[in-house]
């Protein structure tokens, strides 16, 4: 491994002979996660099907964001056959908000293997658990460790950045290399007695005291030997090379609606990214192409119809692990054709107050949340009470902070939309007067 960030040490330097690693780190790692470890809910529990959902849930997510979904997940699916006969929908209904949505789908797969191969227990074998559909060799360490204490040392990013700190390795932990030596070291110190404890000390010590900046060592129970605080480098280990730059995309999706009131939603391919998902149609505006153009271009790749665009709806940014969108909402009706699903799996017609009972990604949740509020307003507007959600293509702009008010009105629009701007002004009107007043 090379050296990076200044540091005079090679990898046989790490490990030094005159250092007794089970009196230096194991030991006392232990015993100071015995007294000091968080009641988390999940360590509350041998189960290995509650352990197993823990660690999936875990993964790329914080503790205080996972607890909730963790006691709603298990008030539904109270065991392993629950969410083996679980319908995919309501999985990833229960799942929404979590993100890494591939997670909650091969925790529904793996469910059923489990229920049908292995009578409803997760393998205590590695083989085995290796063998279910999403499970790598980090949860497989992890499930068998604390569920069956076997001897499998996990390794994340908490116990990477605590192995480096303690034997000053400063090699780029993006390095495959970097990781095996991590990897070898963790296994050959893991006790035999307390795997259980071992790894979840690791974890623990990484998410409360060696944390990536100002790590509380006077309170680290490992410190005294630790080659990163007696070299004063806490600050540069771990060392990782900076990532690739994050590609972006303008993403621009149109709200259709029809005579009822109902909007089209589309189910993702199950093997695409967010699959099984629900979404409102679009794609990504090629380069040159203006968003009216891009999206009546989308529309027709994907549901075979002529549209008009009427306003804009909404614009937002979000991020996922690899690329950032900035997302632009059009609402706009069908000229001609019958939709059909041509790139998706499903498509639907649902009333703006059925949206919720579907899993929409993020980004997409923001914009059905929009609708709802507006289609409970344009019926205050026209009742003074809230009654059956009605939409309002009209004045549904005003709702948003980033929307473009200039307006994209499709010059061939037709007389009904005409009508539908002067039926809904009240609304606006209304709109615009309770804001004032709040």
């Amino acid at each position: 491994m090379s050296s990076n960030n200044s540091s005079n040490y090679t990898t046989i330097d790490y490990i030094s002979v005159d250092v007794d690693y089970s009196a230096a780190f194991t030991t006392p790692l232990v015993e100071w996660y015995r007294i000091n470890k968080r009641p988390l809910a999940w360590r509350q529990t041998s189960d290995p099907y509650k352990i197993w959902l823990s660690e999936v849930m875990l993964q790329q997510t914080r503790v205080e964001q996972a607890t909730p979904y963790y006691h709603r997940f298990l008030e539904t699916f109270p065991t392993v056959f629950d969410l083996a006969n679980a319908d995919s929908q309501d999985v990833l209904r229960l799942w929404e908000g979590l993100g890494y949505y591939s997670r909650a789908r091969n925790l529904h797969q793996a469910a059923k293997t489990i229920a049908s191969d292995h009578k409803g227990i997760f393998p205590d074998s590695l083989q085995e658990a290796l063998k279910l559909k999403g499970v790598g060799d980090y949860t497989a360490a992890a499930v068998l460790s604390i569920a069956y204490n076997k001897q499998h040392a996990v390794v994340d990013g908490n116990v990477i950045r605590v192995i480096c700190r303690f034997l000053g390795i400063s090699d780029d932990v993006r390095d495959v290399a970097t990781r095996q030596y991590i990897q070898k070291m963790v296994s050959e110190w893991i006790p035999a007695d307390a795997p259980a404890d071992f790894n979840q000390a690791m974890m623990e010590l990484g998410a409360t005291i060696c944390t990536p900046h100002d790590p509380n060592c006077s309170n680290c129970p490992i410190s005294q030997d630790c080659r990163a605080v007696n070299t004063a480098r806490t600050d540069v280990i771990p060392y990782k090379s900076p990532a690739k730059k994050v590609p972006h995309h303008t993403i621009v999706v149109g709200i259709i609606i029809d005579e009822t009131d109902k909007v089209l939603i589309a189910r993702r391919p199950e093997k695409a990214m967010l699959g099984g998902l629900w979404e409102f149609p679009g794609g990504k505006v090629e380069k040159g192409e203006s968003f009216e153009v891009a999206l009546h271009r989308e529309l027709l790749e994907e549901l075979g119809v002529e549209t008009h665009l009427y306003k804009e709806l909404h614009t937002l940014k979000h991020a996922y692990s690899h690329f950032k969108i900035t997302l632009h909402a059009f609402t706009c009706r069908i000229k001609s054709g019958v939709p059909s699903p041509r790139s998706s799996d499903e498509i639907r017609w649902v009333r703006t107050n059925e949206l919720h009972d579907y899993p929409f990604p993020k980004a997409n949740r923001t914009l059905t949340k929009i609708l709802v509020e507006k289609a409970t307003e344009s019926e205050v507007s026209d009742s003074g009470k809230v009654g059956k959600p009605k939409l309002d293509l009209a004045s549904s702009a005003n709702l948003a902070s980033n929307t473009d008010l200039s307006g994209v009105v499709d010059e061939a629009n037709t007389l009904d939309i005409v009508n539908i701007a002067n039926k809904f002004e009240k609304s606006d009107k209304l709109h615009d007067s309770n804001k004032a007043n709040k």
